[in-house]
């Protein structure tokens, strides 16, 4: 349960679904102004308070990607370019042209792919901790609540339980993961990040324990129009963590791009 006082995550978020590629994808969407589309971790979709916050500023629509959640089981899809080509279709059946792009861990990597084959339409790209570049031998997170909260929060005694996910689903998803994810370093991936021009902001925490913020550099030396910057306190999930911070830094990006600072108001980066 939420503490008592503060609304679940989400909770101004309505439900709905979307046909592409013979997927009915479903999504969660919240307020007003320029899109901004996210695409979720390796863990589905969850709702965080920085959607909460991102969404006084922006429409966001945060989709739940084909195989994960209660949807069915993905088998069709056979590369994370191909899921990003249909998360594009998705996009482009809502009747939007031009977005901001969000992607989280997993869904980072679906995002760049995304950049990449719509650079024209995306008009800037962040990526939160994200996936896409990580050390031989990485794993997702796994194991019991416990443990998964220790590997992707910088303080899970702060946050209500984790609920033990459905084994069903659980099981859907890691064959779905495993399938799609990819090579520690996709050197196909790499080779295209070097023509992207698209404003990019990478976004990881000092905590991090699921992978290395040190990766974040390999970004903006890949990147031609990238910016990195480490959140103080926080772990994988940074929204969760410092969703005040990551709203923060985010919101200036996507309406400043190049010219955003670190900070406009003497608060939330480093407490």
């Amino acid at each position: 349960m939420q503490a008592e006082g503060k609304p679940t995550p989400g909770a101004g978020f309505t439900e709905g679904h979307v046909e592409a590629d013979g997927f009915r994808i479903r999504y969660m969407e919240a307020g007003h102004g320029a899109p901004l589309i996210h695409l979720h971790g390796a863990g589905g979709l969850r709702l965080t308070s920085g959607h909460d916050l991102l969404s006084r500023q922006f429409h966001v629509i945060a989709f739940e990607m084909p195989g994960f959640g209660q949807s069915p089981e993905n088998t069709r899809t056979a590369s994370m370019g191909e899921l990003a080509s249909t998360m594009g279709r998705a996009v482009e059946k809502l009747g939007i042209d031009s977005f901001n792009l969000m992607g989280t861990s997993f869904g980072g990597k679906t995002a760049l792919w995304l950049a990449l084959q719509h650079e024209e339409r995306v008009l800037a790209l962040v990526l939160e901790a994200p996936a896409a570049i990580r050390p031989e031998g990485a794993e997702p997170p796994s194991g019991s609540p416990e443990e998964m909260a220790r590997r992707l929060y910088a303080h899970p005694e702060r946050l209500p339980p984790i609920q033990p996910p459905d084994p069903a689903v659980q099981a859907k998803t890691r064959k779905l993961v495993a399938r799609l994810r990819g090579p520690d370093r996709d050197a196909d991936l790499e080779r295209q990040l070097a023509g992207l021009a698209t404003p990019t902001l990478v976004l990881f925490g000092t905590v991090d324990r699921v992978i290395p913020p040190d990766m974040g550099h390999i970004y903006k030396e890949l990147m031609p129009n990238c910016h990195l910057v480490f959140v103080y306190d926080a772990g994988h999930a940074i929204s969760t963590d410092r969703p005040e911070a990551f709203t923060e830094v985010v919101a200036d990006f996507l309406e400043r791009h190049e010219a955003f600072v670190i900070s406009r108001t003497p608060t939330v980066i480093h407490p």
